[in-house]
């Protein structure tokens, strides 16, 4: 087992340039990776499930004991990054399918990583956490209302259908984390030293999958994506920090809003793009997953230098 957490621990900590390397394994190695478009549902359950391991009931106490700095979090989420998504979108007159990938992944709850990046960035590491828990258990009610108001203008969405699977592949897993974790607690803190090798396998799987299905449309639109994808994120950042400045908050408490802002689960908007829409909308939220690690390790970088 030690073997394995150190294993885990250098894994989770080099996950950046895991992410990259699969990408590019799967663009060039397509045939490797596109018969796995049917379990991206899989892996992101099994991230999801990793999550409720390690939840605990501290993390809703700190609901409970400042919910109004979790408030702020957790509506500057869902209201900075969808609003950006659908006026870069409109703005840039984006073909459709692109356009309904970066919105997509724009509604998407917190990103898995962004608590990791909140401790490194000497943040609020509790706040963190109880932003991306509440974002992630709203997400099968804001998640699809959103698509279907700021997407519909591009497709007809079945929030119906949306709402369904986010609940399966993503509140489902976790509740049942929780619970293996309540009647198996020694074992489920042992399982969870290998939690950061499972999710980064798992996630590096889906990004090299959807990088293999939509090989030929990255290289017609790769440059376009990769430049709404990274200006998305930035904006995200600027605004998740500027937003909670703009209530008071001090800057731990800053840090932790900007990382859980503009970082997003892009795992869970490639299974949703892979599930009902066109393949190549599920490209957005693959660039996304792995922009967001490499800019939220340097802004990481960067906040832990900064004090107030």
């Amino acid at each position: 087992m030690h073997t394995v957490e150190r294993i885990s621990k250098f894994v989770g900590s080099t996950f950046s340039l895991w992410v990259i390397l699969f990408a590019i394994l799967g663009f060039f190695m397509p045939e490797a990776f596109v018969g796995g478009k049917g379990y991206i549902s899989f892996l992101l359950g099994s991230i999801m499930f990793g999550m409720g391991l390690t939840l605990s009931s501290e993390d809703f106490r700190e609901v409970f004991r400042r919910p109004v700095d979790v408030l702020i979090g957790v509506v500057g989420h869902y209201l900075i990054m969808p609003s950006l998504a659908f006026i870069l979108a409109v703005t840039l007159q984006l073909p459709p399918d692109i356009a309904v990938g970066v919105i997509l992944v724009g509604c998407c709850p917190s990103g898995t990583a962004s608590n990791v990046m909140t401790y490194l960035s000497k943040g609020d590491v509790a706040l963190g956490v109880s932003i991306a828990a509440v974002s992630t258990l709203i997400a099968p009610i804001a998640t699809p209302a959103l698509i279907s108001l700021l997407a519909g203008k591009w497709m007809a969405i079945d929030a119906k259908s949306l709402f369904l699977d986010i609940v399966l592949v993503v509140i489902v897993p976790i509740v049942l984390g929780v619970i293996v974790k309540a009647f198996f607690g020694k074992q489920a803190e042992a399982s969870a030293k290998a939690l950061p090798l499972v999710s980064t396998i798992a996630i590096v799987l889906i990004v090299a999958i959807v990088v293999a299905l939509n090989k030929g449309k990255i290289v017609e639109t790769g440059m376009m994506i990769f430049a709404v994808v990274i200006l998305h994120n930035v904006l995200g950042y600027l605004l998740g920090y500027f937003f909670a400045k703009l209530f008071g908050l001090n800057l731990a408490k800053r840090k932790a809003v900007t990382l859980e802002t503009g970082m997003q689960n892009s795992g869970l908007g490639a299974a949703l793009a892979a599930a009902h829409f066109n393949p190549l909308a599920a490209v957005p939220s693959a660039i996304f997953s792995v922009w967001h690690n490499l800019s939220g390790s340097v802004l990481a970088t960067y906040f832990a230098k900064k004090e107030e």
